[in-house]
């Protein structure tokens, strides 16, 4: 019997667990095969998440927190408390389906390389669309932006079954990511110090450096909110994905392309910090330059890290800077890609 723990991260989200948990236990059911466990994790919440769940969900397993750690190292000490032979790290704001667990927990029996997996993520009001946060698995170009199958930049597309093929992809959804735990342990899980945005990426990354692979199952099917905990528009969040953005490429290039990208990278991030300026969002001008005095004040931990790590030259990455394609060559969606991944 294998073992299958969800597991939803709850910072002050009351209002989405009871608008959404119906949805995940009445699909996430046991069968011959599988033994699931729901678990909510609560990270350090002030409103009455806790009391809601002892009150109305007392079958839920509860792991209390003693603070908000973020996304990342919040997941790293409630996965360790947490038994199992596959973890599924679900959002407070997803809306589940029947028959939803298996199609990918079969996938990734069928080859013991596949260490992560995604399902097909679309929107919630728009159930056409793919989602921002994953779409049909993620991807990243040569200087670090991310992307995916159904989602270029702000350009998301409607699905007509053009990305109904099972494939290996790049990253998966940190909205949706399913991961064999032993693996998730064995690497050391997210990295905490992210605190939130980016983590997902650099762990597949990781796992991906360590010669496992990452894959996305469209048989499964999950609809998504997105921005439940920080705002689209969220300086904080800004300042987060600038940071870890730059952290992960530090952490995870070869050796011949590190020094090259994190100088252009670091280019391209003074220019779309102007571009703010000039837009008048003075708080994520400063949120970028705030990522970038971060990142360097980071360093030490980073080449630590680094020092730690496998750095590979891996499959799926974009080898064209993916902002000149989208603005000047007008791919604005994943099939205009027609060449440059790496193999």
């Amino acid at each position: 019997m294998i073992r299958v723990a969800v597991v939803i991260l709850n910072w002050n989200g009351r209002g989405m667990l009871e608008r959404f948990l119906p949805s995940v236990v009445e699909y996430s059911v046991s069968d011959e095969s599988l033994s699931v466990s729901v678990v909510v994790a609560d990270n350090g919440s002030s409103d009455d998440s806790v009391a809601f769940m002892r009150e109305y969900y007392p079958q839920v397993q509860l792991v209390l927190l003693d603070k908000n750690y973020g996304f990342a190292e919040g997941y790293n000490r409630a996965l360790a408390q947490v038994e199992a032979d596959y973890y599924v790290l679900l959002n407070s704001d997803v809306e589940c389906t029947p028959h939803w667990i298996a199609p990918v927990v079969a996938m990734m029996e069928r080859d013991p390389q596949v260490a992560i997996a995604q399902p097909k993520l679309m929107m919630y009001d728009q159930k056409d669309t793919f989602e921002y946060a994953g779409g049909a698995g993620g991807f990243i170009d040569s200087y670090g932006y991310p992307f995916c199958r159904g989602r270029i930049f702000s350009t998301l597309e409607q699905d007509h079954g053009q990305y109904d093929d099972e494939c290996n992809i790049f990253w998966a959804t940190g909205a949706a990511m399913f991961v064999k735990a032993s693996i998730f342990h064995q690497l050391g899980g997210l990295d905490g110090d992210f605190f939130a945005h980016m983590e997902e990426i650099d762990f597949c990354w990781r796992t991906l450096n360590s010669g496992y692979t990452v894959r996305y199952c469209p048989q499964s099917v999950l609809y998504h909110v997105g921005g439940g905990t920080l705002p689209k528009s969220s300086p904080f969040k800004t300042r987060l994905n600038f940071r870890n953005n730059l952290s992960m490429l530090y952490k995870n290039l070869p050796d011949e392309r590190m020094k090259k990208v994190l100088r252009r990278r670091m280019l391209l991030d003074g220019i779309a910090a102007l571009k703010f300026l000039l837009q008048g969002h003075v708080g994520e001008f400063n949120a970028v330059r705030e990522a970038h005095r971060e990142y360097r004040s980071l360093l030490p931990q980073l080449k630590e890290k680094r020092a730690a790590l496998k750095q590979e030259t891996v499959a799926g990455v974009y080898q064209r800077l993916l902002l000149s394609d989208y603005y000047f060559r007008g791919s604005k969606t994943f099939s205009n890609l027609k060449a440059g991944f790496s193999k």
